[in-house]
C-alpha cells in the first residue's frame, strides 16, 4: 500500500521572489514545509543562480501548473560581453575570449534575429535528456554533445541598459522552453564578441509578478502561521489566461464527477479550452462544446 503523505490539504498559489543560490526544488520544499502542505509543485524552473518569480502551486492548484508553464514570461538579464563559458553563465569555466566590443546600434540590430519564432540550441549544461540521461551530467564528464534545436517564441527582446563596454542589460518576453543562457551565447556569437549571462531575474510569469513575491526569509519567518496562509492566492489565479464559463447547479455536479456538464458561456468558441466556475469556485477545465464543458481536469475543493 502506498504511503500516505503527511500535511494539510491546502490549495492555492504562493509567489516566491527566489534568491540566488537554492534550486527551484529546494524552494518548493521550503514552501511545502512552511505551509505544512501535503502537495506542492512549481511552474517553471529557474537556474540556482537566477532570481525572481517562482510560482509555487499547492494541492489542487498543481493541476493548473501547465497553464502557467505555457504562459508568457519576462526576464531581465545582463550579458557579459567578450567571454564565453562552458555553461553560458558566470558559474562556468572560460573557454574563449574576445577584445571586440560592439556599439549599442550593432547590439540593437543583432537583437532583431532573436524575435518571433526562432530555433534555439539548449546549453550543454541543461536538463535536456540525451538517451535518457541529463545533458548536464554528460557535460560534467567533459562530453560535448550535438543538441537538437528547439522552437521558442520571443515576443520582445530589448536593450534596456549599457552600464559599460563589457556589459549589456536586456529584457525579454518569451514563451515556454526558452534558455536565456542560450540567448546570451548566441547574441555574443552573432556580434562576433562572445558572451554569457552574468545575472538573470524573472520579473513576471503569466499573472504572477516578482514585486508581489515573498522572500524565502519572510516565508521562514511566517512559517506555520495564519499570516503566511493569508498570502496564498486562490487556485483560480492559475487560470487567468483561460476564459471562464459558469456551470449550472446540475452541470457543476456532473463536472465534479468527471462528466460533461451544462455551462453558461459568453464569447467562447466551440472547442475552446476554458474553465468552469460554480458559486465563484473553480470546478473543472475542459473544452466547450454545444453548451457543455467536457472536462480534462476536475478540481476537488
Amino acid at each position: 500500500m502506498a504511503r500516505k503523505r503527511k500535511g494539510r490539504d491546502i490549495s492555492g498559489w504562493l509567489v516566491v521572489d527566489k534568491p540566488a543560490g537554492p534550486t527551484s526544488t529546494a524552494v518548493v520544499n521550503k514552501v511545502r514545509w512552511a505551509l505544512d502542505a501535503k502537495k506542492a509543485g512549481h511552474a517553471g524552473t529557474l537556474d540556482p543562480e537566477a532570481t525572481g518569480v517562482l510560482a509555487v502551486a499547492l494541492g489542487e492548484a498543481t493541476k493548473t501548473v501547465p497553464f502557467i508553464t505555457d504562459a508568457l514570461k519576462a526576464y531581465e538579464f545582463t550579458v557579459r560581453l567578450g567571454i564565453a563559458t562552458n555553461t553560458d553563465d558566470a558559474e562556468g569555466e572560460v573557454i574563449a575570449t574576445s577584445d571586440m566590443r560592439p556599439d549599442d546600434a550593432a547590439i540593437k540590430e543583432a537583437l532583431n534575429q532573436f524575435i518571433g519564432d526562432i530555433e534555439q540550441v539548449p546549453p550543454q549544461f541543461s536538463a535536456v535528456k540525451i538517451d535518457g540521461e541529463r545533458a548536464y551530467k554528460r557535460a560534467r564528464e567533459g562530453e560535448e554533445m550535438a543538441l537538437a534545436a528547439r522552437p521558442l517564441y520571443v515576443e520582445s527582446l530589448l536593450l534596456v541598459d549599457r552600464p559599460d563596454a563589457d556589459h549589456v542589460t536586456l529584457e525579454m518576453v518569451c514563451g515556454k522552453g526558452g534558455y536565456v543562457r542560450a540567448i546570451a551565447r548566441d547574441l555574443g556569437r552573432a556580434l562576433g564578441c562572445l558572451g554569457h549571462v552574468r545575472d538573470l531575474r524573472r520579473i513576471w510569469s503569466g499573472p504572477f509578478e516578482a514585486s508581489d513575491g515573498l522572500t524565502l526569509d519572510r516565508i521562514e519567518a511566517l512559517a506555520r502561521t495564519p499570516e503566511l496562509d493569508a498570502h496564498l492566492l486562490p487556485l483560480e489565479a492559475g487560470l487567468a489566461d483561460l476564459p471562464e464559463v459558469r456551470a449550472t447547479p446540475e452541470g457543476a455536479t456532473r463536472l465534479r464527477n468527471g462528466n460533461p456538464g451544462m455551462v453558461i458561456a459568453q464569447d467562447v468558441e466551440y472547442g475552446e479550452e476554458c474553465w468552469a466556475s460554480f458559486e465563484g469556485q473553480a470546478v473543472a477545465v475542459g473544452r466547450f462544446k454545444a453548451g457543455e464543458l467536457h472536462p480534462s481536469r476536475v478540481f476537488n475543493l
